[in-house]
């Protein structure tokens, strides 16, 4: 099999930060799935690394250490995965210690705004969801207000009450760019920009976040994941060679319910295009 269809699948959370499934589980999942190489990416955390790469081990997939960094660029909140870093690390860290300590504030402004549009209660009903009260986030709350049967999915919830202009949407300062990046360089990891059309960037603004991402060492770019259409997966190929930038494949995988795609299902990368896991030990 060679390097550019290997069943790789680098992005995906565990109840650790805004997934449903513990990292044990998440192995086998990814085990019985056909995955040849898998990371665990929480959010702003490594707390499930150890038990990531130790599950792995047991059942002889291969494992690369993961994290998603929160990042704000242009008044916007873009994710950075970090591949294959020292989990030791202690600037890297410091640095996701730092960028978790507004989540608190966030989530009590969220459930302030949902209460403003007559949805109580809900910093505590979120809470309930969030195995590291540290980490409490957007999907803590969409799965509290699915359970109360305000709307029918974590989509419908996101839409309605959770981005920009609803209601529960609050704005928070994440790291910046060049600081993630750096984060995850001096690890020894490599940094790619997750999902990117996620975030609805005028072409301005997207080239602008791909030329200073580049610029402070970043080296790639998620191109097949759980949120991209086939379009989409062809467009950001042709973004990953206008700017040199190696390619990743990741499910984003949150929730056997919640998710678009499952562990290790997705198509694989475009022709032409340098994997990210040519350079992961």
């Amino acid at each position: 099999m060679t390097a550019a269809v290997l069943n790789a699948d680098l992005h995906c959370h565990s109840s650790l930060s805004d997934g449903t499934l513990e990292p044990e589980a998440l192995a086998a999942r990814a085990a019985a799935n056909g995955v040849e190489l898998w990371s665990l990416t929480d959010h702003d955390v490594l707390d499930g690394q150890r038990r990531a790469r130790d599950a792995a081990a047991a059942l002889g997939l291969r494992y690369v250490t993961g994290v998603e960094i929160s990042v704000s660029f242009v008044g916007t909140t873009v994710h950075i995965v970090g591949l294959g870093f020292d989990v030791d690390n202690q600037a890297l860290a410091a640095g996701l210690t730092a960028t978790r300590g507004g989540r608190h504030e966030r989530a009590l402004g969220m459930a302030q705004g949902l209460a403003q549009v007559g949805i109580r209660d809900t910093f505590e009903g979120a809470l309930r969801y969030a195995g590291n009260p540290d980490l409490i986030a957007r999907t803590h709350f969409a799965r509290h207000l699915v359970d109360r049967g305000i709307c029918s999915d974590t989509h419908e919830v996101f839409r309605k009450y959770l981005v920009p202009g609803k209601p529960g949407y609050v704005p928070h300062q994440w790291a910046s760019l060049g600081q993630a990046v750096r984060w995850i360089r001096e690890a020894g990891g490599v940094g790619v920009i997750a999902h990117p059309a996620r975030y609805k960037l005028t072409p301005n603004e997207e080239y602008a976040l791909f030329s200073e991402f580049k610029a402070h060492g970043g080296l790639g770019v998620e191109v097949v994941t759980g949120s991209h259409t086939a379009a989409e997966a062809v467009r950001y190929a042709d973004t990953a060679r206008e700017f040199e930038l190696l390619a990743s494949r990741g499910s984003d995988f949150h929730s056997p319910e919640e998710s678009r795609a499952d562990l290790g299902s997705l198509p694989p990368l475009p022709a032409g295009l340098t994997p990210v896991w040519s350079m992961l030990a």
